[in-house]
């Protein structure tokens, strides 16, 4: 593995870990960067402005850079803590448009009582001896341009930081700076495994709920399986339908049986929330899977919608050991292959059904059942 996926990784394990700090860190750094770029923007003018009329700086660089790495700290910290729990509790559902609106207007409730802070105690008892001894004053005037100058840049900056946020939650944790550094432009080769997961009797209960029902249905399950995404190590790659696709490194999906937990932990989240679902649909629900392990091609595609696919042999075959559950009456199955880099765990029952003919492949597949023992 090169470099790169080892950035990948290791962002999906220290959010796994730590989704909290996580979020909050990104918020921290994204803050200090543009309080770093708007002091030196007002730095670089206050130079022009001393250059042409020949008035001296009255404040340091460096302690304007100081100035912002309180601010960012503390900025990023408190809207950090805000973001995650809104997004976590309260505004989790609302359209992309208006998250960003609702978190922006939240920035700025909290850009003007750090503003008043500024005002009145950094600018009052830090700044302003420096001021008056460089025979500089800040009046309320001076003090109104100022304060409209930062609430403007702040509002600016925190639908930016934002949106940022919110394409990064579209590709996942360690992805952007990949795509941004054209890891993917060219096809490269990558071991992963995928798992294919597929709502079990989909076509009677889309008939008995209805397609508005139903899709308000598939909407809530797989917002509980992305709850647990993160604690196995998982990632989205596709939602097709009333299936979702899954995969993992080869790396981070063998790790303590991460890839096959997974499975068995989405039946343990769906049953957390069986009250929910029964009240509101009259449905538990439940999904069947397949899953596989091999070397894939991984590239960017697309100009209209920029995406990464994979192709490759590995899709293909976790798909058809999927679409196989049904004739063997299981829910779980996965590949000899991906068992014997996996290892067996004490608390799962495995069963081999043997070399199967799956839909598409000449060489037949040796299967396994998986089943977790209660």
């Amino acid at each position: 593995m090169g470099k790169k996926l080892e950035y990948t990784t290791l962002a999906h394990r220290y959010t796994a870990r730590y989704p909290r700090l996580t979020y909050v860190g990104t918020q921290t750094n994204f803050w200090i960067l543009a309080n770093v770029l708007l002091v030196t923007i007002m730095h670089l003018q206050s130079r022009v402005i001393q250059q042409t009329l020949h008035n001296p700086i009255a404040l340091s660089y460096g302690t304007l850079l100081l100035i912002a790495l309180v601010l960012g700290v503390v900025y990023g910290v408190i809207l950090g803590l805000t973001g995650y729990y809104l997004d976590r509790n309260v505004i989790r559902k609302l359209p992309l448009g208006k998250l960003i609106l609702v978190k922006t207007l939240i920035s700025f409730l909290v850009q003007v009582v750090i503003l008043t802070l500024l005002r009145y105690v950094i600018v009052e008892f830090w700044l302003a001896p420096t001021l008056v001894a460089n025979g500089v004053s800040l009046n309320d005037k001076s003090w109104e341009a100022l304060f409209l100058l930062l609430v403007l840049y702040y509002f600016v900056m925190a639908a930016i930081i934002n949106f940022i946020n919110q394409i990064n939650k579209k590709y996942g944790p360690g992805i952007i700076v990949p795509l941004l550094m054209g890891r993917y432009r060219d096809p490269r080769e990558e071991d992963r495994i995928f798992m294919f997961m597929d709502l079990k009797s989909s076509t009677t209960t889309a008939e008995e709920l209805g397609h508005l029902k139903y899709s308000a249905f598939i909407r809530d399950c797989f917002g509980d399986i992305n709850e647990v995404l993160y604690p196995y190590y998982a990632q989205v790659y596709q939602y097709v339908g009333d299936e979702i696709v899954v995969m993992w490194p080869v790396s981070e999906g063998v790790r303590d049986q991460s890839c096959l937990k997974f499975y068995f932990a989405c039946r343990q989240q769906f049953r957390k929330r069986a009250a929910h679902y029964m009240e509101n649909y009259g449905h538990l629900p439940d999904f069947k899977a397949g899953a596989h392990a091999g070397t894939v091609t991984a590239v960017e595609i697309g100009d209209v919608k920029r995406d990464i696919a994979y192709h490759g042999d590995t899709l293909n075959t976790a798909a058809r050991i999927q679409s196989i559950c049904n004739v063997y009456g299981k829910s779980f199955l996965i590949s000899k292959f991906l068992l014997e880099k996996v290892g067996a765990h004490p608390s799962m029952k495995t069963e081999d059904l043997g070399l199967v003919s799956l839909r598409g492949k000449t060489a037949k597949v040796d299967v396994i059942s998986v089943e977790w023992i209660e």
